[in-house]
């Protein structure tokens, strides 16, 4: 605890002095994170060709919508889940007003005025794409709980929240409608490089009648065989993209429909693309092979563009 509140102290005590020495650090860590920073700073923000809007959602069905990156908003008889939520422009070591780090290429499809009261927030891990600390401190509400991935929980604001659980692979929790278990997946947790003991995490949800599989980030596993079971998974919610040159930590899209079929899965909707220039491959690359991996079902992928809704 006391390497957690060292780390928090030391990262909320750098203030806008700060910034040409963390500049110069960055700089020397990874010259080219720092060029496509600095190439990116009067690049417009793209707008979303669809814009859903959750508020007319019935309280009855599986009803979902794909926001960007890895932000799905889910709404299952009428419980709202908002998985790693990011609607930052940048995200990034935030200092005051600046932020240090990646640029989105497109907004969020629904912006947070639009979306309604979050029951439950899902983290899957801290890497700054899906645990962005200026989204979460936007989703505080006495209303919302958050279950996050062990080690994670000191990023948080946590008395701000309703409740703010950790699970670690295996673990149950339930909250209101929903029953949670954290699943294994093939990835790593550090946030700063040093904070290694930071763990990450999928979820299996179960609500009612439906089951709904939340991937996070994850490069291939077997460990998705173990959640096949009678009960299909109604929905999956797959990562597709940065996997090259990152191959050993996130999957392809071909390995990804391989593990959410291995998981029972009956539909998918593809993340973790077309948000942030995260690798080297095409834009459209990742959409486009998954597709072919569909084979002849293509209908199975439900969601496929961003802001795209889908309901049962």
């Amino acid at each position: 605890m006391r390497s957690h509140m060292r780390r928090r102290h030391l990262i909320g005590r750098v203030g806008i002095t700060g910034l040409a020495g963390i500049g110069a650090f960055v700089y020397r860590a990874a010259p080219t994170f720092w060029k496509q920073y600095a190439s990116e700073m009067n690049r417009p923000i793209g707008q979303p060709a669809l814009r859903p809007d959750p508020r007319l959602w019935p309280d009855t069905g599986l009803h979902a919508a794909w926001l960007g990156h890895s932000t799905v908003l889910l709404k299952i008889d009428g419980t709202t889940i908002l998985t790693d939520p990011v609607f930052s422009d940048r995200v990034g070591l935030s200092f005051g007003p600046v932020t240090l780090g990646l640029k989105r290429l497109v907004a969020p499809a629904a912006p947070l005025t639009r979306i309604p009261k979050v029951d439950l927030v899902l983290l899957s891990h801290a890497h700054m794409d899906h645990f962005d600390i200026p989204t979460l401190r936007l989703l505080e509400n006495s209303h919302t709980t958050v279950v996050t991935a062990p080690k994670t929980s000191d990023l948080l604001r946590t008395r701000r929240y309703r409740q703010v659980r950790e699970l670690n692979w295996g673990e149950r929790t339930r909250v209101g409608a929903a029953e949670l278990r954290a699943i294994e997946v093939n990835h790593w947790g550090a946030r700063l490089r040093t904070d290694t003991y930071e763990r990450y995490n999928g979820y299996l949800i179960d609500v009612g009648r439906y089951r709904i599989l939340f991937a996070g980030d994850t490069a291939i596993t077997p460990a998705f065989r173990a959640l096949r079971a009678s009960r299909p998974v109604d929905l999956a919610i797959m990562p597709i993209g940065a996997y090259n040159p990152w191959i050993h930590y996130h999957c392809t899209p071909e390995q990804a429909w391989q593990m959410g079929n291995d998981a029972g899965a009956e539909r998918f909707i593809p993340v973790h693309h077309q948000t942030f220039q995260l690798s080297r491959e095409p834009l459209l690359e990742p959409i486009e092979r998954f597709y072919s991996a569909s084979g002849s079902h293509p209908d199975r992928i439900v969601v496929g563009r961003m802001g795209q809704e889908f309901s049962l």
